[in-house]
């Protein structure tokens, strides 16, 4: 008996790591009024794997099962093509509208830190905003999740229509340019070398193999003077950067967010601004999130180009996050109140347990079976500042025997008196 490759239960310090992730991420969204939503982790294997979804790396990954009505289904592999399916299900939703969706999805993959079959993700959307408010407010949410989280974090930036337009600039032709953006985008993983190799093999003309070297080798890659260097002045892409651009300098998110031009993301349905999230200090090398600009995705799949669905999201990394997360040391949560029933003296101990609860305190009881000092000694081991013990004379009182673990003082008050005592 084992689990998949690729697979994890989760349980004490690591699901005390991701519990605590997952409610710094819902309250920033409440704080943002993002609605939660949950999708079906089951579809039409056709949406799934429609030319407006993931693109073909991530439909080879995708599992894919027959139920007894013979319908062909697949298991989602991200949450962006599911909520796509619920805006276009739903006419009715009024724009703009933003919802964040935390569940796990499934990629038949290889496997490695941070990257496994079933996984948990974290995304937040917006409908219905055209200009690049709704990014910025997207920058400002990431960099305020990491902050809180106390990880220092690089949020890399660009945008494809802008990118698509220094390659025309250079002589890639539209149909190629595409795949030329995807090889752009491993620059830091493979090198100014390894792209250059396999931009070989995509029968480019020699004069952009040429320019696209020098593009490489340049030092200066501002939008700026790339803009100017390709003539690209008053192009939409020029335009929509530069208006993101201002709201990211008015707001402070500069110091955080870094144009990179060479930055596309690897899946097909951008169509405009693109980021991705890394750890500042390079100590983890795996994205701690992503995302971008997808305008085209909703009205492609109800069959309706004419209606504008403008779309723009950001996945955190979940798993990423709790992995590096997962190499620091953790700080103990005070485990609450501790009841020990001494004798016979259950019953009065559950009661009291109830009372307690009722009033917001988290309550332990004990099974009375081990040895008192024995009781003791692990309560305070674990951090546990009150122990209520109940024994036979405090049951006919109706009251409990309070003993603070770290003060090592004790007293007989009613349960309402416990109250007003660990509260404060």
């Amino acid at each position: 008996m084992q689990n998949i490759k690729g697979t994890y239960d989760y349980f004490g310090r690591e699901q005390a790591i991701r519990q605590k992730v997952q409610g710094t991420l819902r309250e920033l969204f409440g704080l943002y009024d993002f609605e939660p939503m949950e999708t079906t982790m089951l579809n039409e294997l056709e949406l799934l794997t429609s030319k407006y979804a993931g693109g073909d790396e991530i439909l080879r990954e995708m599992y894919q099962l027959t139920d007894q009505g013979g319908r062909t289904l697949g298991l989602r592999y991200d949450l962006t093509i599911p909520f796509a399916k619920v805006i276009a299900l739903n006419p009715g939703i009024e724009f703009p509208y933003k919802r964040y969706e935390i569940g796990k999805v499934f990629r038949d993959g290889p496997v490695k830190k941070g990257r496994l079959r079933e996984f948990l993700q974290c995304d937040a959307d917006v409908v219905g905003i055209a200009g690049p408010q709704a990014e910025a407010e997207l920058m400002q949410l990431a960099v305020e999740v990491f902050r809180r989280l106390e990880i220092p974090i690089v949020l890399k930036w660009n945008n494809r229509r802008f990118l698509g337009e220094i390659l025309s600039a250079v002589g890639v032709p539209e149909v190629d340019g595409l795949s030329v953006m995807l090889t752009l985008d491993k620059l830091a993983k493979i090198g100014s070398q390894g792209v250059l190799a396999e931009l070989r093999q995509k029968d480019l003309s020699a004069e952009a193999l040429l320019a696209i070297t020098k593009l490489l080798e340049t030092d200066n890659t501002d939008f700026g003077s790339l803009a100017d260097r390709y003539g690209l002045t008053g192009q939409p892409g020029t335009l929509e950067i530069l208006a993101l651009q201002q709201l990211i300098d008015a707001t402070g998110l500069s110091a955080a967010c870094v144009f990179d031009p060479f930055l596309s993301r690897g899946l097909s349905f951008y169509t405009g601004t693109v980021y991705e999230i890394f750890d500042a200090t390079g100590s983890y090398p795996s994205s701690l999130g992503g995302g971008g600009r997808y305008d085209d995705i909703i009205g492609r799949l109800v069959g309706r180009d004419d209606i504008p669905y403008p779309t723009v999201g950001i996945s955190f990394g979940m798993e990423s996050i709790m992995a590096l997360l997962g190499e620091r040391p953790v700080q103990e949560e005070n485990s609450g109140v501790l009841i020990i029933p001494i004798g016979e003296t259950m019953p009065q101990a559950l009661l009291a347990a109830a009372e307690l609860r009722n009033a917001g305190i988290r309550v332990s009881v004990d099974t009375g079976k081990r040895k008192l000092k024995k009781t003791l000694a692990s309560a305070s081991a674990k951090g546990t500042r009150y122990c209520l013990l109940v024994g036979e004379s405090e049951a006919e009182q109706g009251k409990l025997r309070l003993k603070d673990m770290a003060l090592q003082t004790e007293q007989v008050v009613t349960a309402e008196g416990a109250q007003k005592i660990i509260f404060g």
